[in-house]
């Protein structure tokens, strides 16, 4: 673990958090966004070569959102992050066989190989190195991925944070720790946060190798826990007291930004009640699941933080800005918030003045033959919804 992160951790002054949701070749909306905020932070602090790990203290992300997190966390561009999405996207999604594809659609190997160029070169390897793992001392801020844990039936957040639990080389009792989470390869990490049931394989990382307590746990997809918008998971991180963090509070101290991949709420008001057969549940049920808990965490951050961007939660609260005319409830503040996340219905897609792009092209997450609309979608909401000044105070 580098003494450097450790200081940065530590380090007097406001802290700020970046969390990226899950969302397949979709997240090139958030590099989009992302990117426009990092050529705006170069600009407003006069540093041409400035990126994000320099800004944020830390990255946070589920599924492709992790891919985004940890290239960020490894020192990446966004620009370089951009090349990585677009001349990767085929190849991300490369079809399983036939045979395969009674289990899954796509084939795990492309993406696994780039993941482990990619990060391994971003942090200073060359060709034939081991891989990066997740304590590596080229690590720049604190990261954090969001993965399910098959095998335990439980959500798997993992971080390099240095004072975690089972990021600890020896145990309380003394024993030294063989299955210590730094040790892990971090491309792996990456990859299982993205093993998207049905599209993708399960990943299988193996504890403790070559030791008498080596086992195994079958990992999936982050996103199929309630945490794909991880905003309020990286709250409860930097602010809890058992991950030994232990960040101030206050809309002075703390910022948390979060970017969505996208949103788009299915309704179907020629429904009717004869036509919800097993399939239709099948195939609904996930994403309306996954749909809620994005939304109820977005409230719970704009309920406990000052909220100074994001768009309609729903006809009733609406989006919950704080103004100091406006207070949206009956608490403290605990930190700052904004909130990136276009509405790619084609209500929204009109709003952005996007009218010539068809909304199916945009909303799923294998979209790859349409990565020119997504990334336009990216960059247009960029250029009407973000302003430096929804970090004010904090640049």
């Amino acid at each position: 673990m580098s003494s450097k992160l450790s200081e940065r951790i530590n380090s007097p002054g406001p802290k700020k958090i970046l969390t990226c949701d899950g969302g397949g070749i979709l997240g090139l909306i958030s590099v989009e966004i992302l990117a426009r905020i990092e050529a705006d932070l170069r600009t407003r602090l006069n540093k041409p070569g400035l990126v994000l790990a320099d800004w944020f203290d830390f990255v946070c992300g589920t599924s492709t959102g992790a891919i985004i997190a940890a290239c960020i966390a490894a020192g990446m561009s966004m620009d370089k992050i951009r090349e990585f999405y677009v001349g990767s996207g085929e190849q991300m999604f490369d079809k399983a066989s036939v045979f395969k594809r009674l289990r899954y659609s796509y084939n795990d190997e492309p993406l696994a190989e780039k993941l482990r160029g990619e990060l391994n070169h971003a942090l200073g390897y060359g060709a034939g190195a081991p891989p990066a793992t997740l304590g590596d001392e080229g690590l720049r801020t604190l990261l954090m991925m969001v993965l399910r844990n098959h095998t335990t039936d439980s959500p798997w957040p993992v971080s390099n944070n240095p004072g975690a639990k089972y990021n600890q080389r020896v145990k309380a009792d003394g024993s030294p720790r063989k299955d210590c989470n730094l040790d892990l390869p971090l491309w792996q990490l990456v990859r299982a946060s993205t093993a998207a049931p049905t599209f993708f394989p399960p990943e299988v990382v193996t504890f403790a190798p070559g030791t008498p307590d080596e086992y195994q746990f079958i990992f999936v997809d982050g996103g199929v826990t309630t945490y794909n918008n991880s905003a309020f998971l990286a709250f409860q991180m930097a602010t809890a007291a058992p991950y030994k963090v232990n960040w101030p509070t206050g809309t002075d101290r703390l910022l948390i930004v979060s970017v969505g991949t996208g949103n788009a709420a299915r309704a179907r008001p020629e429904l009717k009640e004869g036509d919800l057969w097993l399939l239709d549940h099948a195939k609904s049920i996930p994403s309306a699941l996954m749909n809620a808990a994005s939304a109820g965490w977005d409230m719970a951050c704009r309920l406990l933080g000052e909220c100074r961007h994001g768009g309609q939660i729903d006809r009733e609260v609406w989006d919950m800005l704080t103004t100091p005319d406006t207070p949206n409830w009956t608490g403290s503040k605990q930190f700052a918030y904004v909130r990136y996340d276009p509405d790619v219905t084609r209500e929204g897609l009109d709003a952005l003045g996007l009218k010539a792009i068809d909304p199916a092209r945009v909303q799923l997450m294998d979209s790859v033959k349409f990565i020119p609309d997504i990334q336009h979608v990216g960059t247009t909401y960029a250029a009407a919804h973000f302003t430096i000044d929804h970090f004010r105070g904090f640049v």
